[in-house]
């Protein structure tokens, strides 16, 4: 491994470039290659088997195009397959999980509410944090199913995703959370919407400040810290259509270059 080598980051659509943003933000240096699987979305209604199959899929593209880390930038994937992820490959892996721990010790209430896929809900993982951190704590999970596909479509903020996120988020209203973790690294992009639906009273937590964070440490002390600032390239792939990404990262960013690939 060198310096100059990009981080590799993969989801199962264009919701990691949430997670990319905070990467690029905090490590302009650092080359990237982003793969948005858009073709097997969503991950959260498929078996353990599938996700770990289509994470392997995954990191084998990124080892070929020579990445010296790896971000597993979807909740999904990180409970269901880091393990056996880190368990195969000598690369460091960064993976990303719901923020139940800062949701759980800031509730004034006692009562926070956990938006996430399926595929995170029931995963051994996501368990083993919610018993550690919320034995006090009332706990609302709900099944953002949906919210993805929509995503996916390029349908944030429209009358069918208003009405779809209403519903989801009643239960956790009616429970009067003080907190809403959002379980999918697609749901950042929700935010503005999100906030015309919820009181000011609720406040809402993801990861991605926190896995920028953990992959800048990982570098610094495994001594990858890219230092060349010059000629930095950010690379998107889509194995589907992949107008929505471009539309995504088109957004105030200059030096990149968004492709369809096969993988």
């Amino acid at each position: 491994m060198n310096k100059s080598q990009p981080i590799g980051i993969f989801d199962s659509g264009v919701g990691g470039t949430s997670i990319w943003k905070e990467i690029h933000e905090l490590l302009p240096n650092e080359h990237t290659i982003y793969l948005s699987d858009s073709k097997n979305a969503p991950y959260g209604l498929k078996t353990q088997e599938e996700i770990i199959a289509l994470s392997i899929k995954n990191t084998e593209k990124l080892l070929e195009l020579n990445c010296k880390l790896i971000v597993i930038a979807c909740n999904t994937a990180t409970t269901n397959a880091i393990k056996v992820l880190r368990s195969s490959y000598k690369i460091p892996f960064i993976g990303i999980e719901p923020a139940i721990k800062p949701a759980a010790l800031k509730s004034t209430n006692k009562a926070i509410g956990i938006l996430a896929t399926r595929g995170t809900l029931s995963s051994e993982l996501f368990a083993q944090t919610s018993e550690l951190y919320t034995k006090d704590i009332q706990v609302v999970e709900v099944e953002g199913n949906g919210l993805v596909e929509l995503i996916e479509a390029g349908k944030t903020n429209t009358p069918e995703m208003i009405g779809l996120l209403q519903h989801l988020l009643k239960p956790m209203l009616d429970a009067r959370i003080d907190y809403l973790v959002l379980g999918c690294s697609h749901y950042p992009y929700l935010i503005p919407v999100l906030q015309e639906i919820l009181p000011d009273t609720v406040k809402i937590i993801d990861s991605g400040e926190a896995v920028a964070k953990q992959t800048k440490i990982i570098l610094a002390e495994r001594d990858l810290l890219n230092d060349n600032p010059e000629a930095i390239s950010n690379s998107f792939y889509s194995n589907s259509n992949p107008d929505v990404l471009s539309s995504i990262i088109s957004s105030g960013e200059q030096n990149y270059k968004v492709e369809t690939l096969d993988f």
